[in-house]
């Protein structure tokens, strides 16, 4: 049947077919991080879901362009930077820096682009300069310049796209500057800001005299700019829906710069909330966690992973350290099987069968709007069906290898990399001196070493290429 994928705008399931008349390319645009703190787990959800979602079209054999704006400007990074008494420059390289690297070790691949706010301060000003002349935009007397929610209404146009909203009971007709404002407020939101005292050395120069862009205005301009004035998937967390979201379609379609017929974005996905430990995440609670905190813990990236996408992205997930934990023994089972296979495939390449049920159960599963559950279904049959086939010696080495392209071929989409434990020399050492002295028939020494290992913590395994130390 093909990809098929929920779309908040339509709030059905729909069949993904891209803007591109060759059916092959597709824009996505996710909004990234506000780089004013380490990111907390919460934030990363949406971005590991994003990841999934690129690795899955690319997958089915889209070309995709992967576009994640950073966003360096807005009001908690001036409050920061006043706080710091460092540069903006300075202050927010240093919280990206650290965002890139949580990345990575999250096993997510680097977006094709990744703009910055502060670099694209021509075409804000431009997309404003549009919203004036279709008289959508005005200047107000603070000296900023505002969207108008009636004159956009007016123009034919519906406010509330991604979401009802009741325009009547809203209070419409508010004017706010701030970034972000309250959720039961339909609000003239401003685009450009003019200067005030607070925001020190930060301030570009404008038509409308010194100030600095909104939140929501960046990613309009950023995400047009690249990827064109329409483009097929926009992805970010439910909480961005309204404002955010809604404000980005206001000021894009506004503008009038689509072609007849099209919207400024065709598909629209919101990843669900994280809990943790079944409450919203608070630092009073002690449930607060960046990737930083749960690495010190001593749990890896690639297990945290793991429990992120172990729930279908529109589900609010209870991220628990006991899941935590139980992230580390799925894998640990994934990472036996592959191993044993690697071994009997001793280096032999291979492609994917064509008829493997493990390829075939999980593209349909992931093409069911990322379902997730069904698709680890697939994966731990298949581990199971393996092991059932390696202990009875029911696979050679060609076999062997194909299953392990099998299980690489999907696991492009998941992105949970395979790790082999490096094992400490001294481990090594005792295992050695273990088979010399079954070898001699010093069977007491052997067993005494065997249980010297699993004291701390390895056990050995025969396998065809000799005895292999693993974690218990």
């Amino acid at each position: 049947m093909g990809l098929r994928v929920f779309n908040t705008l339509s709030r059905l399931v729909e069949p993904f077919e891209p803007l591109d008349p060759a059916g092959k390319k597709v824009g996505l645009y996710c909004c990234g991080p506000t780089v004013h703190d380490f990111a907390h787990i919460g934030n990363f959800r949406t971005f590991v879901f994003a990841d999934i979602v690129r690795r899955h079209l690319a997958f089915r054999g889209f070309d995709v362009c992967h576009v994640m704006n950073i966003t360096d400007v807005e009001d908690k990074i001036i409050r920061r930077v006043n706080e710091s008494a460092k540069t903006l420059a300075e202050f927010t390289d240093e919280h990206e820096q650290a965002f890139l690297t949580d990345l990575e070790a999250l096993g997510c691949l680097m977006p094709d682009e990744r703009p910055h706010a502060t670099k694209f301060i021509g075409p804000i000003i431009n997309l404003i300069k549009k919203l004036k002349e279709n008289g959508i935009a005005y200047h107000a007397n603070d000296g900023s310049v505002y969207f108008s929610i009636e004159k956009y209404r007016e123009a034919g146009n519906r406010y509330g796209q991604l979401l009802n909203l009741n325009l009547e009971a809203m209070r419409p007709g508010e004017r706010v500057s701030s970034d972000e404002y309250e959720k039961e407020s339909i609000a003239d939101f401003a685009l450009w800001k003019a200067r005030v005292p607070e925001d020190g050395e930060v301030f570009w120069g404008s038509p409308w005299g010194e100030g600095r862009p909104g939140w929501h205005i960046e990613c309009s301009a950023m995400s047009m700019e690249l990827l064109g004035p329409s483009f097929d998937l926009h992805l970010g967390g439910e909480d961005l829906v309204f404002p955010h979201h809604e404000d980005e379609i206001a000021q894009s379609e506004g503008a009038c710069l689509q072609c007849d017929g099209l919207r400024f974005v065709k598909y629209w996905m919101h990843g669900a909330h994280l809990l943790v430990e079944g409450k919203k995440m608070s630092k009073s609670l002690g449930n607060f966690f960046t990737l930083r905190d749960l690495l010190a813990k001593g749990s890896t990236g690639r297990e945290v992973r793991y429990l992120m996408i172990s729930a279908h992205y529109r589900e609010t997930f209870n991220f628990t350290l006991d899941n935590l934990a139980g992230a580390k023994t799925a894998l640990g089972r994934i990472d036996e099987c592959t191993t044993k296979l690697r071994e009997l495939a001793l280096g032999q390449a291979a492609e994917p069968a064509t008829d493997s049920p493990l390829v075939t159960h999980f593209t349909e599963a992931m093409d069911d709007d990322l379902n997730v559950s069904a698709a680890w279904a697939a994966v731990f049959d298949w581990v199971r069906d393996t092991n059932r086939k390696l202990a009875a010696n029911e696979l050679d080495t060609p076999a062997a290898a194909t299953e392990l392209a099998n299980w690489e071929h999907i696991n492009s989409v998941l992105g949970i990399e395979s790790v082999e434990e490096e094992v400490p020399a001294e481990i090594v050492a005792l295992a050695e001196e273990r088979q010399a002295a079954r070898k001699a028939k010093d069977f007491a020494r052997s067993d005494q070493i065997r249980d010297e290992l699993a004291a701390q913590g390895w056990t050995i395994e025969d396998t065809l290429k000799g005895p292999r130390v693993k974690r218990t």
